[in-house]
């Protein structure tokens, strides 16, 4: 597999304009993840919408799917992000730590997840690697979540999903998206430590 001269190549770049933006975006969302700003849900929503049109172009099916997912939880994440308890001095929700019945039911709703998409995408479409496509998607699903809900252990889940996405995202050649997942690799660690000084503080 030849990797492309992408940053010199300027046909390469105006025929992945969609790509590049969407990763642009991307870069600005992790930022705002990191510094706990609500803005992410607004940033990611328009990230999501670009990633939507790549997905189906490469045909990662599941991968698609989870970005319209990404599109109804940023409406629910700008909400609650912003949600004020009148009887309390904090101006935003905190960050909280996962308790044990609240992971083993993430666990098991990831691995039903799996179980579900993986029969879909291997037997109704022609994605390349239905069952890695499946797994990623339903992890990112319930971590999304769990950052929804500003549980700081999401960036733990964020560490094996987002190695295991820069994987397929090479092997598919969509490299600008193996680029930013290596990076949000390396920033699931940075941003854990932030939250986690955050929640120190408080």
């Amino acid at each position: 597999m030849q990797f492309p001269y992408f940053y010199t190549n300027m046909d390469w770049i105006l025929s992945h304009w969609v790509e590049l933006t969407g990763t642009i975006i991307s870069f600005i969302y992790l930022y705002l993840e990191i510094k706990e700003n609500y803005l992410m849900w607004l940033v990611g929503f328009l990230a999501s919408a670009f990633y939507i049109i790549i997905f189906f172009q490469a045909k990662f099916y599941a991968d698609m799917a989870l970005q319209g997912y990404y599109l109804a939880i940023s409406i629910y994440g700008i909400f609650y992000w912003t949600k004020i308890d009148e009887n309390s001095s904090q101006t935003k929700p905190p960050i909280v730590r996962i308790t044990g019945k609240t992971l083993m039911i993430v666990f098991a709703v990831s691995l039903i997840l799996f179980a579900v998409l993986s029969q879909i995408l291997s037997r109704y479409t022609d994605s390349p690697l239905p069952y890695w496509d499946a797994l990623t998607t339903a992890f990112s699903i319930t971590a999304t979540w769990l950052l929804a809900r500003k549980i700081i252990e999401h960036w733990f889940f964020w560490l094996g999903i987002n190695l295991l996405s820069a994987i397929l995202y090479f092997y598919k050649g969509l490299y600008p998206t193996f680029v930013l997942y290596i990076i949000y690799f390396v920033f699931s660690y940075v941003g854990y430590r932030q939250w986690n000084k955050q929640f120190i503080v408080r």
